[in-house]
């Protein structure tokens, strides 16, 4: 405990034993003030320090945000056995020792009732300690999923927009290259590559910005890359589409099916006795660009950027992978249909942010808990002064108490129940069939 918190304890010490001093005492001697004084501290400082003391040992054992009923139930049992031992103790030293009664009497009558209301107060100030200590760790535990939400979310948000912005430059000079070429080998080709070259940097201007297009946009714009590379290669390279209509609305990455196309036509070679096949076919939620090898001797190391990009597109939006398949005969890309639109900004984090959203909602419903907790700590013993002051005869006290306490016994039940368990995995099975459609 810290110099702040003793003297904070040594005020209200002082308070409570001239308050008792003024309303209770018979003598007004300043032997007695004193007294009053002293035994208001001893209850304070024992039972602050010892419910600190509990606290702050549970808490560094049993974390509020990881291990949240563990320490609720381990905070229950500790602070019932710790204060009832507490408040004995006070009520010892001041009953029997200071005020010389009777240890006969120290269950029953007078002392017996004081034994209970003080055991009362003391678990309210354990209840306003623990709901203390709950509410600090979890606020840092929210400023800290925030920060790092921010963080995923801008370094997602970068990562994507320079993969993004690989795109424009990389088409512009691969398509002056082929144009290049086509000056050379055939202009009136050429002068027809560039009018076409034109409507498609167009589609790639619009779509480069997007995180993702329909299937559908992507094979309509492959087909125009496609005739393209047939006007330079003729019959040296044959296409086939056969992608089902069903899969057509799902959802690709932009400019993938291009820059797939154009790897196949970098690292082959091709003429019309051995034309280069490329085959671009759906299959069990995957998109597949296969081509027959015949791989070509690399002048200079390629820059990587076709490949590798899709690759890392697909990892900021999605959990399932790009598979690349190998053997003599073939090269195959999958790539995945995506069967929601989703953006960078929301994909990445997202299991994060659902956990987020849920520690909210357990906050909320934790802080209502505890409100209630100890308002009935506060009503009750009030009511009982009541009663046993205006009517001790008859203990009307006990229905509020045991109505009021039911409810507060249903809505722990409610909060820390069993039932809690069973809508958390329920939560966790539609969350994995949700991760498993996309």
């Amino acid at each position: 405990m810290n110099r702040k918190s003793l003297i904070t304890i040594s005020w209200i010490s002082f308070f409570i034993g001239i308050f008792i001093f003024v309303f209770f005492s018979k003598e007004k001697t300043p032997q007695m003030l004193l007294l009053n004084i002293f035994i208001a501290g001893l209850y304070t400082f024992v039972l602050s320090l010892g419910n600190g003391f509990v606290n702050e040992t549970l808490s560094k054992r049993f974390s509020w945000v990881e291990e949240t009923r563990k320490r609720v139930i381990f905070g229950v049992i500790a602070t019932i056995l710790v204060n009832v031992v507490l408040v004995f103790f006070c009520n010892y030293v001041n009953f029997i020792i200071f005020q010389k009664q009777d240890f006969s009497g120290f269950f029953e009558g007078n002392m017996g009732f004081n034994n209970w209301f003080t055991i009362n107060v003391a678990l309210l100030i354990s209840a306003i300690l623990h709901a203390k200590s709950f509410m600090e760790e979890w606020k840092k535990s929210t400023r800290k999923e925030v920060v790092e939400q921010k963080l995923i979310a801008k370094s997602a948000n970068a990562q994507f927009e320079s993969l993004k912005n690989q795109l424009d430059p990389h088409f512009l000079f691969n398509s002056l290259n082929v144009l290049s070429a086509l000056i050379d080998e055939n202009p009136d080709q050429a002068q027809r590559f560039t009018a076409s070259m034109s409507k498609i940097y167009r589609y790639v201007l619009e779509q480069k910005d997007k995180e993702l297009v329909t299937v559908e946009e992507e094979l309509d714009f492959a087909k125009t890359y496609c005739n393209l590379l047939k006007t330079r290669f003729e019959d040296s390279v044959n296409f086939e589409f056969q992608v089902d209509e069903k899969e057509k609305k799902s959802f690709v990455v932009p400019l993938s099916l291009q820059l797939l196309l154009e790897n196949c036509i970098k690292h082959n070679f091709a003429t019309a006795q051995k034309p280069l096949n490329i085959r671009i076919y759906s299959e069990n939620g995957y998109l597949l660009i296969e081509n027959n090898l015949m791989a070509r001797e690399q002048v200079k190391e390629s820059a990587g950027i076709g490949l590798s990009n899709i690759v890392q597109r697909y990892s900021l939006l999605t959990k399932q992978n790009v598979f690349i398949e190998k053997s003599k005969d073939f090269f195959r890309v999958k790539i995945p249909i995506l069967t929601q639109k989703i953006t960078a900004m929301t994909t990445q984090p997202s299991h994060e942010s659902i956990a987020y959203d849920r520690a909210s909602k357990r906050v909320k419903e934790l802080k209502g808990f505890y409100g209630n907790l100890i308002s009935y700590c506060l009503v009750i013993p009030f009511l009982i002064f009541v009663n046993l002051y205006t009517s001790p005869n008859y203990y009307w006290f006990w229905w509020p108490m045991l109505g009021w306490g039911i409810g507060v016994a249903s809505h722990a039940l409610q909060v820390f129940g069993i039932g809690r368990n069973w809508e958390e995995k329920q939560i966790r099975k539609i969350l994995e069939k949700e991760n498993l459609k996309k």
